[in-house]
């Protein structure tokens, strides 16, 4: 058993059985993933689109590959074919070229959405009234080709951890009132994607299910 494979399993089994792991695994190389792959992880984690596409070619066919950071529209038919799930869904236009492009490729591609909680203004995502009322005016009611999730955010990067916990109770929050106002009758809206290394215990503790964890499994960059 390696170092890595110790990291990885102990995370696992800290974790609550209805938390879902995901290992943030940009900028590591292929041997890596292969390492955690061997210790039983099947969902990796990229944030940028050629590298996700050389590891796809490489890796295991049964890897679940999460898309986890900003990613362009014209970038979408590259992953479409493939790509289990999109976290950051931060825009119309994001949406509307992945409902399109998973016609193309005659898929159903799920989806969260990106709600921007923190300070920095340099994170992407919906602001909650932005969000509010992308899902009142209803064109996402028309794309058969997107399954809506739920929704991922990132909290400000601080020591403070009341304002780490406040935000991500915020996302939760929201995530509810979504849920029941706009998806109660389906059993797909379950995905609260929060919590990172560094904040993944509060994170829990506010209602995420999906946590994505790089440093830890894998060590500094």
């Amino acid at each position: 058993m390696t170092e890595l494979q110790n990291r990885l399993i102990q995370i696992r089994r800290e974790l609550p059985p209805e938390v879902h792991l995901v290992a943030v695994s940009k900028f590591q190389p292929v041997s890596a993933l292969q390492e955690a792959y061997d210790a039983g992880q099947r969902i990796f984690g990229e944030s940028r689109v050629q590298e996700l596409q050389q590891k796809h070619e490489i890796l295991p066919t049964d890897i679940e590959w999460h898309f986890i950071g900003h990613l362009q529209a014209n970038k979408v038919k590259y992953i479409a074919p493939y790509i289990s799930l999109i976290h950051a869904v931060d825009s119309v236009k994001l949406l509307t070229e992945i409902d399109r492009q998973a016609q193309k490729n005659n898929r159903v591609i799920s989806c969260l959405f990106q709600i921007h909680i923190a300070q920095e203004e340099t994170k992407y995502g919906f602001s909650i009234e932005e969000f509010r009322d992308f899902l009142e005016k209803g064109a996402w009611r028309g794309m058969s080709n997107v399954r809506f999730c739920g929704i991922m955010c990132m909290a400000t990067f601080t020591d403070d951890r009341e304002q780490i916990r406040k935000e991500f109770r915020t996302a939760r929050d929201l995530f509810e009132e979504t849920r029941e106002r706009y998806f109660k009758e389906s059993k797909d809206f379950s995905q609260c994607s929060w919590g990172m290394t560094d904040d993944y215990p509060i994170a829990i503790e506010e209602g995420s299910n999906l946590v994505r964890i790089g440093t830890k499994i894998f060590g500094s960059r």
